[in-house]
């Protein structure tokens, strides 16, 4: 039971960590990325191949960060001659092609069977203890990650990127360029996602074309509109809400007598179902985003 916590914990944070990078551009700065996960599958690319390649951590998962930015900083160059809608679709043909590469590129990514043999970079001298200390590093650096990101939400840019959701015309009239906050929120969030990626690659072990996969994106969605679009503390509350359930629904299989295929579709429905009844009860998610009152 205790190793089964952990499990959800250390899961759960390190998606926690991914929708925080939703929220930093959707939540504050409105922007329709149907791509994000393309983001943490570059973080987890980057340390599978370092591992393979025998490189340090200290050098593969400030590549994939890098790489994710440098992606993020193109995805933005498309968002200044796009329509938002039409740029949410173009992020996601841009994680397809990255996943596609992956997919094909047997020499350097694995392919379609994905690199496995990650081994976490430290010894705690047995399992359960790695794996302790591991669910407290990933809380530490969530809890470090949420920090940031509310703080961020208070100062200038923060101000800046919410002005540039709700009003992009008074925004420029302020003197604010839009592309340049769009850009800087999409490496911000490329950064804190690629990271999160590159934790669950040593986390699971393993990376492969199935991390791309723009279900993931949408998962993650969810993620962020249950808990609360704008709201990073209800982020991180509806990352874990939806882990739990995904953890949990498979020993549900156990009691109702179900196979494992309708157990698989079981989580999908209940997870619709949830998103739902928050967009109908409250869309703003369980804890929506503050307003703030001049006084």
């Amino acid at each position: 039971m205790f190793d089964f916590l952990l499990h959800i914990i250390s899961i759960a944070g390190i998606y926690a960590l991914i929708a925080v990078g939703l929220n930093i551009q959707s939540g504050y700065a409105g922007l329709l990325n149907f791509g994000h996960i393309a983001f943490a599958g570059i973080g987890a690319y980057a340390v599978g191949i370092g591992a393979h390649l025998g490189c340090s951590p200290l050098l593969s998962i400030p590549a994939g960060i890098v790489i994710a930015m440098m992606v993020g900083l193109l995805m933005a160059g498309l968002g200044g001659k796009l329509a938002s809608d039409y740029w949410g679709i173009a992020t996601l043909a841009i994680a397809e092609v990255i996943r596609t590469l992956a997919f094909n590129e047997d020499w350097l990514t694995g392919g379609p069977q994905g690199l496995s043999g990650i081994v976490i970079p430290f010894d705690a001298g047995s399992q359960r203890a790695d794996n302790l200390l591991f669910a407290a590093v990933v809380m530490v650096i969530l809890a470090l990650a949420a920090f940031a990101s509310q703080r961020m939400a208070g100062h200038r840019f923060g101000r800046a990127l919410r002005l540039m959701r709700e009003q992009p015309q008074l925004a420029v009239c302020f003197g604010y360029s839009l592309p340049g906050l769009k850009r800087t929120a999409l490496m911000v969030s490329a950064a804190l996602t690629a990271f999160a990626g590159s934790l669950l690659a040593y986390y699971t072990g393993y990376v492969s074309p199935d991390y791309l996969l723009s279900s993931e994106t949408f998962i993650i969605w969810s993620m962020v509109m249950i808990g609360g679009l704008g709201n990073v503390y209800g982020v991180v509350a509806g990352a874990l809400l939806v882990q739990c359930l995904y953890s949990f629904i498979p020993f549900a299989k156990d009691f109702i007598d179900i196979n494992t295929d309708i157990a698989g579709a079981l989580r999908l429905g209940t997870l619709g179902v949830i998103l739902l009844a928050c967009l109908l009860g409250r869309p703003g998610g369980i804890f929506p985003e503050r307003l703030r009152k001049i006084p």
